[in-house]
């Protein structure tokens, strides 16, 4: 019998010293720095991952935390139920208790892709492709099937995502952000196409979003821009060509190799507007808002033409000797000081 209650006394020594031991274990684990093999480390958490996947992603990516004391402490403290979905940085001198309450808070580091003013589409699937953050579900969908997904009333992707800065969480994916930049896009046309100018040549919010697409490949300059839409309006208005080489080049697709020539302007492609009247067809870019409503609020002059003067700003006149004049003066260098 002595036996025994000193056996079940050993027992419980033996429990409460190793309880002792892990207790010390743990509380000094939630106050020591997780070593880690770079000054910041930057990890995910995917939508739907359990503690302990994110656990083994970050000891994967070089945060050594001791994923099962990790996951203890998560379950012990309920936070692995609050997990938020994001983009996260480890930084040295940060503990494991700290990277957990970060995840539990969602105190992310945002994940942003970017649509630059004057892109194509062509640009914009590209630089989607290559984001690894990003879930690639496009590579086999034509353009066609896209814009059916996205409900689009157009027959050309061109020119309808937005440029913006978008925020994503790792799992989102290329559809995701074309959906929300389209979105964008649509909301900030109808807004400016409902406070237009009157008496403009554009039956719909679709052919100031054309306007709007020439506008930004033609002039980056902030101030030519309204400018620069009175004079392709007037055209419009006297039926003139609108005589603008982006919209040449777009139709050139590959075949621009960076210089158009006599031959590229006379070629006739959809886009061509040395050969076709009116707006082309499609976008050529996606514009941005301040082209948006230089499309619907064009400065009003007399001006025909414009050329530029090689610093970012235009030359503008209201007839074709002027321009011949400024052609001299700024593309061909002979013109007089």
């Amino acid at each position: 019998m002595k036996l025994f209650k000193y056996i079940i006394f050993s027992f419980l020594i033996c429990v409460l010293l190793l309880a002792a031991g892990l207790a010390g274990k743990v509380w000094h684990w939630t106050k020591t720095p997780a070593p880690m093999n770079a000054d910041v480390i930057d990890y995910s958490v995917p939508r739907g991952s359990t503690i302990a996947s994110v656990a083994q992603n970050m000891a994967a990516a070089g945060i050594q935390i001791e994923p099962y004391l990790f996951v203890m402490y998560a379950r012990y403290t309920g936070q692995d139920r609050q997990l938020k979905a994001g983009a996260y940085e480890a930084k040295r001198g940060d503990t494991p208790v700290d990277l957990l309450t970060r995840m539990a808070a969602g105190q992310t580091s945002k994940s942003r892709f970017q649509i630059i003013e004057g892109w194509s589409y062509r640009q914009i699937r590209a630089t989607l492709k290559n984001n690894p953050n990003i879930t690639q579900t496009l590579d086999n969908m034509s353009d066609a099937q896209l814009l059916e997904k996205l409900g689009v009333p157009y027959d050309s992707p061109e020119g309808l995502f937005f440029p913006d800065t978008y925020v994503f969480v790792p799992g989102d994916t290329d559809m995701d952000i074309l959906r929300r930049a389209y979105t964008e896009g649509q909301q900030r046309l109808a807004a400016v196409w409902d406070a237009r100018d009157s008496n403009l040549p554009l039956k719909t919010p679709y052919d100031a979003l054309i306007l709007a697409s020439i506008i930004e490949k033609e002039t980056g300059h902030e101030m030519d821009r309204r400018r620069v839409a009175g004079v392709f309006v007037n055209r419009l208005d006297k039926k003139m060509l609108l005589q603008t080489d982006p919209t040449v080049i777009y139709g050139m697709q590959e075949a621009y190799q960076g210089v158009i020539t006599k031959n590229d302007l006379t070629t006739d492609t959809p886009w061509n507007t040395y050969t076709r009247g009116g707006l082309p067809p499609t976008p050529i870019a996606s514009p941005g808002l301040l082209s948006l409503q230089a499309a619907v609020h064009p400065e009003r002059h007399k001006y025909l033409y414009f050329v530029s003067r090689g610093d970012g700003t235009s030359e503008f006149s209201e007839d074709l000797r002027g321009h011949n004049r400024n052609v001299n003066t700024y593309i061909l260098k002979k013109g007089t000081q």
